[in-house]
Order: structure tokens, then sequence, then C-alpha cells
């Protein structure tokens, strides 16, 4: 099966807008499957071992499983596009006993100053960003040299088996934007590593440097 790389929405405010919509809707669904999946907890348990602060942020932070992991120990802040995950990640971290900033923002314009974090993490979020450049620039901006952008998400696997083909395919067809990562991170100024975890290979975890 040919690899079929998305190309970036026409309209990127109607495709947002809908996606915000969805998880709107199923915000406290959402919240439910990943703290009761074991596969979906898995995948987002490889970020955790590159997380280095001081300064952390989360990008599209969901509804903060990951964020509740790991906010005791660094200087923890966080945004999301959807208002509903802002406020049902506030009430995890209350009822962890954690502390963190966070905000409702969008990945193109994150309020906050350049090389401001050590640490960028971005997890099963970068499909449904409809400027995938534009958000890589983004989070390039506010990391410190040398910093590094912890990035996990779907994609085609490396040794093109026909099951985690057929799985990427599925998030492709179902409205996520699967794009060639190696060559934006390229583009964007990071060194990277790059590693599958799950997903018969879909799925992957970018490490990425910053120049």
């Amino acid at each position: 099966m040919t690899r079929q790389y998305s190309i970036e929405p026409a309209d990127p405010q109607e495709f947002t807008g809908r996606f915000d919509r969805f998880y709107s809707r199923f915000a406290s669904v959402y919240d439910a499957l990943v703290k009761l999946g074991p596969i979906w907890k898995s995948w987002l348990a490889h970020a955790l071992p590159h997380v280095q602060g001081p300064r952390v942020l989360e990008v599209s932070c969901g509804t903060g499983y990951l964020l509740t992991q790991y906010a005791g120990r660094v200087q923890a802040s966080a945004v999301d596009l959807n208002e509903k995950m802002v406020e049902i990640t506030t009430k995890n971290l209350r009822r962890a006993g954690l502390t963190a900033d966070v905000q409702r923002a969008d990945v193109e314009a994150l309020p906050y100053a350049d090389e401001t974090f050590d640490t960028v993490v971005n997890t099963m979020s970068f499909s449904g960003y409809p400027n995938g450049r534009a958000a890589l620039q983004e989070m390039s901006r506010v990391l410190k040299p040398g910093g590094r952008l912890v990035l996990i998400d779907v994609g085609y696997p490396d040794d093109e088996n026909k099951l985690g083909t057929l799985l990427t395919e599925l998030w492709r067809r179902s409205g996520d934007l699967i794009r060639d990562m190696e060559t934006l991170l390229h583009e964007a100024g990071f060194d990277y590593r790059k590693k599958a975890i799950g997903g018969f290979g879909s799925m992957h975890l970018y490490l990425a440097i910053k120049h």
C-alpha cells in the first residue's frame, strides 16, 4: 500500500472548529477512556523518561492524564485549545494534589516568551493541527536552545507492514492529518531520534533536540 500523506486543509478554521466541537461534546468520555485504556496509557508512558525540567510545557494536554504523571517534579505549564479540556485538566490536577499553569491557547500562538522551556511535550495531537509547519515552529520558538520536544503521534510504519499501514490509513480516513514528520522536524531545525512504540509500528515517539 502506497503512503498517502495528508494535504493541509484549505480551511484551517473549519478543520479546527470541527475537532473542537467533537472534543467539547465527548471530553468526559475521552477523559475516562484515557484513564482506563491500557494501550493508550502505555503509549503515553514512553514520553515520561524524556520529560526534563525545570520548566516543561505540554501542548494540547487533553484532560491532563500525562500531565499528572510528571507535574509533581517540574515547573509545569500546559495549554489546550478546547475549553472543556482545560476545565477537566484543572480538576484532575486538583484531585491529584498537583499544580500547573493551565491555559486555553492555540498551538500556533503559544502565550510564552521565546526560549522559555526546557521540554515541550506533545502527544496524540499533532495529526489534529491544520498547519504542521506553523505548529512545529511555534513549539521550537518557546524551547531553549538544546531543549527537547517529546512528540508522540501516528504515522506509517517504517517496515511498511500491512497491519500498521492499515491502522495509519484508518486514522487518516477518520480525519487526522498524516504527515512526513521527519521532513517537518528537519525543516524546523531539530535533530531527532524516532522509535516505534506500538500499533504495529504505526505509533511513533520522536525525541527532538532544538539546535
